[in-house]
């Protein structure tokens, strides 16, 4: 993909779009804390060839990351990134733990309530609810973090 500006600008807008940091240190409490000051909008590192960026948000924080290259060619920008998940540990643990959560909850209404059966459909279908939600609520956090960064870097497709 290419982008609008040149390598001086692009360079420019990482370094005053992006706080430095490293993406593992991302959930530690030096992240919980808030500091002073405006936020960017991405956090992450980066160098003169390659990004690692991720959302900057210390109360939703997002489980991807970008990470691409960027080089210079004819005074354009060729920028080549994917949007993977930051940690697969993360990942695994919001689409499935709702799924063993609701087997869970299933397997003990099933031998220990007998007499609890609206209780069971009841709370069957709130983690039914909460599965769907949770995966729905990722998607939108990782496409509105591509968003974000498209905008910025002046991305076009």
């Amino acid at each position: 993909m290419e982008s609008k500006l040149s390598l001086a600008e692009f360079r420019t807008r990482l370094q005053s779009n992006t706080e430095i940091g490293s993406l593992k240190a991302n959930l530690s409490l030096f992240r919980i804390f808030p500091r002073f000051g405006g936020t960017k909008p991405f956090y992450g590192l980066f160098d003169e060839k390659s990004f690692r960026l991720t959302l900057n948000s210390r109360t939703s924080p997002t489980y991807f990351i970008i990470r691409g290259n960027y080089k210079n060619s004819n005074n354009r920008v060729n920028v080549s990134y994917i949007v993977e998940p930051n940690s697969k540990f993360q990942l695994i643990w919001t689409r499935f733990s709702p799924v063993v959560f609701l087997i869970i909850i299933n397997v003990f209404f099933l031998f220990f309530g007998r007499g609890l059966r609206r209780a069971t459909t009841i709370v069957s279908l709130f983690l039914l609810i909460l599965i769907f939600y949770s995966r729905w609520k990722e998607e939108r956090k990782r496409k509105k973090l591509e968003r974000n960064f498209l905008r910025i870097f002046e991305i076009k497709m």
